[in-house]
């Protein structure tokens, strides 16, 4: 026979079942707008069946319903969407810093302008062909001097720019790898976390998503692999495991270094970090190097030609060298056009700037400089339309050979512009594409207030029938209780 109290158990259940998913919902809507959340569901199932008690089997037709209850409450999310979402996070991260870096070249180099370098070099090619036109005046000489003192400032600025830009993308580079450690030990203490908690029969559905969150933020800096076990998550980085367990990986200078390949076949290959270290050890370092290849190519063959002619003192002067580089500091080396200088007997006496290629005797059998005779100014003059070799002394690839000063200052130019373009288009594709799948687990993940609403209105209902079921059951037991079985009293 089914109890007399049956019916009691069967609302109740009922009624606690409808408050955790009140409950639930309730929490959804409160954390609508938080970051990372997941939308949580209670999984309700039937009771287990009874049968009325009996020593074979009862006659009452099927087996008697003991209502509803939950057997968990769990995350709405799809590991798959969080694959796609880690691979297409680290080259977003890694396009985005490259990006960056570019966008301040194009910045430090500031071409096309009338401020650039460009514009300071053509004006300093135009004072020699003024000076050409009158080799002995003064005034052109100073002229000439403060062009090229303002030549040389110009390299100079833009060379400490790029210095300065380099160690600023060291200084990125350390704290990208802090960012990491933090990262790390944050996922490794959530692991712990979770695992005692689900020890105990729980689902950690918020740590869960705390933990999500940080990969999500890692998944940006360096490219990973994650797998979840019965420890927590596990956490690579191409052959290096970062994370296991509880224990994470001191992520050190060491580390980067062993694995980081410029061409991206180590184990660190994308991401942020990636991103950083290929930008000053290759974007930057690389115009380092045009930058040096062309003010040596400069130094180098305007000292040549200057030091053929004679200058306006006396006795006769060979020229001597017109441009220099500063001693190089073994404790604080800098780039050849840092060191980059107008030589300063030149800059103290402009008289000893060499324009003149002819010498005569006087009566007094004096040999003295032709102070009309322009052939060496305009030789330097003409230098602006001479094609070069710019070999850098060695230096790494060199954007243009065979070509004048102007063409190599383009196609610096040039590439700077392309290669900030490229970066531009693979962030920008990557945004996309990260912004799609975000997207797509969002609908999966992602609260709906609509839909939690419609949620709640349909627990509400159930929980008032139930709560009605139960006060039926209430007066059916109290009419057995107290109005049966008083007859003839």
């Amino acid at each position: 026979m089914r109890s007399s109290f049956s019916g009691l158990e069967i609302a109740k259940r009922s009624l606690f079942t409808h408050q955790a998913a009140l409950s639930t919902t309730g929490h959804n809507v409160a954390n609508a707008n938080t970051r990372g959340y997941t939308r949580q569901v209670v999984n309700m199932t039937a009771s287990s069946p009874i049968e009325a008690v009996g020593l074979m089997r009862s006659g009452v037709p099927g087996q008697m319903g003991q209502g509803v209850e939950f057997s968990s409450i769990t995350r709405v999310r799809e590991q798959f969407l969080d694959k796609q979402f880690y691979n297409e996070n680290k080259s977003l991260g890694q396009w985005t810093v490259r990006k960056e870096t570019l966008e301040k070249l194009e910045a430090i180099i500031n071409e096309p302008s009338d401020t650039g370098l460009n514009s300071v070099l053509n004006t300093f090619w135009s004072s020699w062909q003024e000076l050409s036109k009158a080799p002995d005046n003064l005034e052109a000489r100073a002229l000439v001097k403060e062009s090229s003192l303002a030549l040389a400032d110009s390299f100079n600025h833009a060379a400490r720019q790029l210095s300065d830009l380099k160690s600023d993308l060291s200084d990125s580079i350390n704290v990208k790898a802090g960012e990491v450690n933090s990262l790390l030990t944050q996922i490794a203490r959530l692991n712990e976390q979770i695992y005692r908690n689900e020890g105990l029969g729980d689902n950690a559905n918020d740590l869960r998503d705390r933990r999500d969150v940080l990969v999500d933020d890692l998944s940006k800096i360096i490219n990973l692999t994650v797998q979840d076990g019965e420890q927590g998550y596990t956490i690579s980085m191409g052959s290096e495991v970062l994370v296991e367990g509880n224990v994470p990986t001191e992520f050190d200078s060491d580390l980067v270094t062993s694995a980081y390949a410029e061409d991206g076949s180590g184990d660190l290959n994308s991401g942020e970090l990636f991103g950083l270290i290929y930008s000053k050890d290759r974007i930057v370092t690389g115009y380092q190097n045009q930058l040096d290849a062309l003010v040596t190519t400069i130094a180098a063959e305007l000292n040549a030609v200057h030091q053929t002619g004679y200058t306006l003192e006396h006795p006769v002067t060979l020229g001597g060298e017109f441009f220099q580089f500063a001693p190089l500091d073994p404790d604080n080396p800098k780039t050849a056009a840092e060191r980059f200088r107008l030589h300063p007997d030149i800059a103290n006496d402009v008289e000893k700037i060499a324009t003149s290629a002819r010498t005569y005797t006087d009566a007094n059998g004096v040999v003295r400089v032709v102070r009309g005779n322009n052939e060496v100014a305009l030789q330097i003059a003409q230098l602006r339309n001479q094609k070069f070799n710019f070999d850098g002394s060695g230096l790494e690839k060199i954007i243009l050979n065979g070509g004048t000063f102007d063409e190599f200052l383009r196609a610096v130019v040039g590439e700077i512009g392309i290669q900030a373009q490229e970066a531009t288009r693979q962030s920008d594709n990557q945004q996309t594409l990260v912004d799609q799948i975000d997207a797509r687990r969002q609908s999966v993940s992602g609260v709906s207030l609509d839909e939690e609403m419609s949620n709640m209105i349909k627990f509400q209902h159930a929980y008032n029938a139930a709560a009605r079921a139960l006060t039926t059951f209430d007066e059916m037991l109290d009419k057995v209780i107290n109005g049966m079985g008083t007859v003839g009293r």
